[in-house]
């Protein structure tokens, strides 16, 4: 059962999205902050899946499988409720927007790197990201339903747009990391050699 924690942890972050939607859906002071203790729950177990797969040697398939997805949705989720409610506007949805594209590019590379069978691990500046990015969004989720004197509101703009700034840095880490690897495997083909990840 142990085993399975990990696994279940994260499973916990993609089921909590349909209460934590309809919360930011209805809206209001109470229920935003329902959203707010949700999503600081589906936060945390974005550290503590990865933390305890590792102390309990229990590292899956299902969990890189997982984890990601679960990470993404959850973002993309919010940043989309929250743009949708206003509770995100004028040029801040523009940050929002920034991180959204990143992400499906991160995924679009990792998808072709791994038919090379080559990892695409982030970077602790992309780990700082999702940190920012997901304070940010927590501020924002609240938002003027908090006590005034936090400045949720623009304590959550400036965040997502630091996040906006970390996304476009490791976007293009990223992007760099996948052209050298396609320059590479264009190389090996014209030079006639079996492309990487092909079964000899």
């Amino acid at each position: 059962m142990l085993a399975q924690l990990p696994n279940l942890l994260t499973l916990s972050r993609i089921l909590v999205l349909p209460p934590l939607i309809a919360c930011l859906w209805i809206g209001g002071d109470t229920l935003r902050w329902v959203a707010l203790g949700l999503y600081a729950l589906a936060s945390i177990t974005d550290y503590l899946d990865g933390y305890l797969a590792r102390v309990l040697e229990a590292q899956s398939a299902l969990g890189r499988l997982l984890d990601p997805i679960a990470d993404k949705l959850l973002v993309g989720a919010c940043l989309l409720i929250l743009c949708s409610k206003d509770y995100v506007s004028g040029w801040t949805v523009l940050a929002a927007l920034v991180i959204l594209l990143r992400e499906i590019l991160v995924s679009g590379l990792r998808e072709f790197l791994a038919e090379l069978r080559i990892g695409l691990p982030s970077s602790r500046l992309a780990k700082w990201k999702t940190t920012v990015q997901l304070v940010a969004i927590g501020f924002l989720i609240i938002g003027e339903s908090a006590p005034a004197w936090t400045h949720s509101q623009q304590v959550g703009e400036v965040g997502l747009w630091v996040a906006a700034g970390f996304t476009l840095v490791t976007g293009w880490d990223y992007v760099r990391s996948g052209l050298s690897h396609l320059a590479g495997e264009e190389r090996r083909v014209k030079s006639g050699a079996k492309p990487a990840g092909t079964a000899s």
